[in-house]
């Protein structure tokens, strides 16, 4: 029961946000309904429409083109498309915004080169819905990329080849077979960045657009109305855990069926020409506005204002970051490893249905895990300075809601599933005759996890450790509302200099973080460039 008890405590933020929420509305919560509520509905939904198409308009071409056909530099692009997965949101948001403004150099070249002044031309705004939805789809395209790629790898050859026979040309087979084919791979991967649109609040708040997660931060901190913001962010739950039905219900409508990996594929369609060239345009403008721009400007800047920032303080935000990720990436793996193997032990409805529910972490946005995690916790602080005052005399403080416990706590919540699904990936490739044998040997569960299933684990292990690490590098808006005072990470840091218009001078701590984020991508890059069916 030790497995149910884990993940009903990691559950506890998401029902921490529930039960506040029902609670009787007061007046903030009237004066949201009245003034911005609408607003931030309005927004919320566009922003998810908006980067939904966006990353389906830009991911399947690229994983059609990448899978399916051939043409120049097809190698180079099955991994570099993975790139911006590297940048977090908010970071691409500062380096276009420091591009594309009034002050910025590209129109001030237009203004110098032309004699232009500032009524002479038009330029689109940035900072705006339409800049936002922008942004997000240029770092998140890869999700839909990585698994409509995925689908077209291993739909079965037999299905292309009678259509190809039956006269269909590329064009057709890609709108009336193989997109067909795709589609819960499709919903699946627009499900996720919708989520992770929803989730968002360095872009939007950078913006200035206003969304749920902008107004939980501005009820909570400015209103502080712990009541409105869970009101809030339940509604925003609502949104996800819609999302999250009109995936899974995708899901059981798909029928997959098996296909060898030794079947004979057909040859790749190839793109001579200017369709060659079409190709590589279409993949290579992703790439370039998504990663190599971003982090050419993130360089340049970086260049000129190292001297400055890069002193103490920096290598104390460096090592403050990459200690709190290594801590909470140990801390979720093993958490992880225990739930899976616990389940692999102990299969039964309600450890299933309990791990489940521990898995819904990642599914809700950060600004709701961090209010799930604060309201409580602020209530056991209370209770024990409490006590503590009226039996010695002395106040304990905030022993857990002004410490990292409560931000590592809230990683664990937020950030399990990755590490989770990567160990349950592991563990079902053990076959139970190996448990079987060593416990016929008289190894102990225990035993048979570290001595046995840790060695073959090596492979999952390290992937879910990498993966949870670069997340919790750049996850924001949790570490802004949980840090203890006087303490900064990277990501904070980054965010506090871009708000106060000092981009250039963020350029280092956000070029810090995309360093430790672009290894962990390169490696998954090379494994999917690798991929096949049956691989």
């Amino acid at each position: 029961m030790w497995v149910v008890g884990v993940a009903v405590l990691l559950a506890l933020p998401v029902l921490t946000v529930f039960v506040t929420a029902l609670q009787p509305a007061g007046a903030v919560w009237r004066h949201l309904v009245d003034t911005v509520l609408a607003d931030y509905l309005a927004n919320s939904l566009l922003l998810m429409l908006g980067v939904g198409i966006g990353t389906l308009l830009v991911g399947v071409p690229a994983a059609w083109l990448t899978g399916v056909c051939e043409f120049p530099g097809r190698r180079l692009f099955e991994w570099a498309l993975l790139l911006p997965m590297a940048i977090p949101a908010y970071i691409i948001a500062y380096t276009y915004t420091g591009l594309l403004d009034f002050a910025g150099p590209l129109q001030t070249a237009l203004r110098e080169t032309f004699g232009w002044t500032r009524h002479d031309y038009w330029f689109p705004e940035v900072r705006s819905l339409p800049g936002a939805v922008a942004m997000l789809t240029l770092v998140l395209y890869p999700y839909v990329y990585l698994l409509a790629r995925a689908a077209f790898l291993e739909q079965s050859a037999a299905v292309l080849e009678v259509s190809r026979s039956l006269g269909a040309g590329p064009w057709r087979r890609f709108l009336d077979v193989a997109l067909p084919l795709a589609r819960p791979s499709l919903i699946a991967g627009v499900s996720l960045v919708q989520m992770e649109a929803l989730a968002d609040y360095g872009t939007v708040q950078y913006f200035g657009v206003g969304t749920f997660t902008t107004g939980i931060f501005r009820v909570w901190f400015g209103m502080n109305d712990a009541t409105a913001a869970a009101q809030l962010a339940t509604l925003l739950l609502l949104f996800v855990f819609a999302l999250l039905v009109m995936e899974r219900l995708s899901r059981r409508q798909a029928r997959f069926h098996h296909t060898s990996a030794r079947q004979h594929r057909p040859p790749r369609v190839p793109l001579p020409g200017k369709r060659g060239g079409l190709a590589v345009l279409a993949c290579l403008i992703p790439l370039l506005m998504g990663f190599v721009i971003p982090a050419s400007v993130l360089v340049v800047w970086a260049t000129r204002t190292a001297p400055r920032v890069v002193d103490e303080r920096f290598l104390h935000l460096t090592a403050n970051s990459l200690l709190l990720a290594v801590g909470a990436a140990g801390l979720v793996l093993l958490l992880a490893l225990l739930l899976g193997y616990g389940q692999r032990l102990r299969p039964r409805p309600l450890v299933r249905l309990a791990v489940r529910g521990a898995g819904l972490g990642y599914a809700v946005p950060g600004t709701v895990i961090a209010i799930g995690v604060m309201l409580p916790f602020a209530a056991i602080d209370r209770s024990v300075d409490g006590w503590a005052r009226a039996g010695f005399g002395v106040s304990t403080g905030l022993l857990l809601s002004g410490t990292l416990i409560a931000l590592l706590f809230a990683y664990c919540a937020r950030f399990l599933p990755v590490a989770l699904h990567s160990v349950e990936a592991g563990l079902t490739r053990i076959r139970p005759s190996m448990d079987d044998a060593a416990r016929a040997l008289g190894a102990t569960p225990r035993a048979v996890l570290w001595r046995v299933h840790a060695p073959m684990l090596r492979g999952s292990l390290l992937t879910a450790l990498l993966l949870v690490f670069v997340d919790v590098l750049k996850e924001l808006p949790a570490t802004l509302i949980l840090r203890p005072f006087n303490f900064n990470t990277l990501a904070v840091r980054t965010y506090e200099l871009a708000s106060d218009e000092r981009l250039a001078d963020s350029a280092s701590f956000a070029l810090a973080i995309v360093l430790a984020g672009v290894g962990p991508v390169i490696l998954l890059s090379r494994a999917i460039g690798r991929g096949r069916t049956g691989q």
